[in-house]
């Protein structure tokens, strides 16, 4: 890590929500703490993070009662910063911003990322980072959608969907600090559903960009994507 110290260059900065218990995955601890290649899940997740070399720190947000976060040697790092965490993943995030006003300026970046991401490289983060620049709203890693897809109601098919205009959202997501806590702050204070950071700024009608990223920036959901984020580890690993 080797972030800028000059006060006129905006810092980047790093939340990782991680206080879901991952219901899904029907396991005895939350899925961020699941063994993969002999680390947790949210190990693998932050040691790639750490790699980056524009970041200042990271905030990552727990359950207030998170008792595997402490186990984790990376639980001492001073490069990371535990938060409490929220209900929602979007509690979550605006408790990490809040966490961050102390430390950083509102025109600093934020990368927002999943946990349960371990697969993210490094230089599709770069990448990201180099393409949004200094865009007014910022932008998101996505790839486009390769499946037929179908809008079905009552286990029938109504009619198949123009996939041409969609893409698979990913993350990191990259915003300016202020604009995205003022957002996130509104959207849930008025009831709006938030699926991701983008969507909060979607909802005042801003338009961040989608930059292309990997296929194999999986994000782990079901016991089965164990498996695959450990092949795709390893041949990432082959392939550095």
């Amino acid at each position: 890590m080797n972030a800028p110290d000059s006060p006129d260059v905006p810092a980047y900065w790093v939340v990782v929500p991680a206080a879901g218990i991952g219901s899904r995955m029907g396991a005895a601890c939350p899925k961020q703490y699941l063994p993969l290649l002999e680390k947790t899940v949210l190990e693998h997740t932050l040691e790639r993070l750490l790699a980056l070399p524009v970041i200042k720190r990271i905030h990552v947000v727990l359950a207030e009662d998170d008792e595997f976060w402490p186990q984790l040697a990376l639980a001492h790092n001073d490069n990371i910063i535990r938060v409490a965490g929220g209900k929602e993943r979007a509690d979550s995030v605006l408790s990490g911003l809040h966490a961050l006003s102390a430390q950083a300026k509102d025109d600093d970046w934020v990368l927002v990322h999943d946990a349960a991401r371990p697969c993210i490289r490094v230089q599709e983060i770069m990448m990201l980072i180099d393409v949004v620049g200094d865009h007014p709203v910022g932008g998101i890693l996505g790839v486009p959608v390769s499946d037929t897809l179908k809008q079905v109601s009552s286990a029938v098919i109504d009619k198949t969907i123009d996939r041409s205009v969609l893409w698979q959202a990913q993350t990191p997501q990259l915003f300016r600090i202020g604009l995205l806590r003022n957002c996130l702050q509104q959207a849930l204070a008025e009831g709006k559903i938030i699926t991701d950071e983008a969507s909060a700024l979607e909802a005042y009608d801003y338009r961040p960009l989608m930059v292309q990223g990997r296929s194999d920036n999986i994000k782990i959901t079901r016991q089965e994507d164990l498996a695959i984020a450990a092949m795709l580890m390893q041949q990432q690993n082959n392939l550095d």
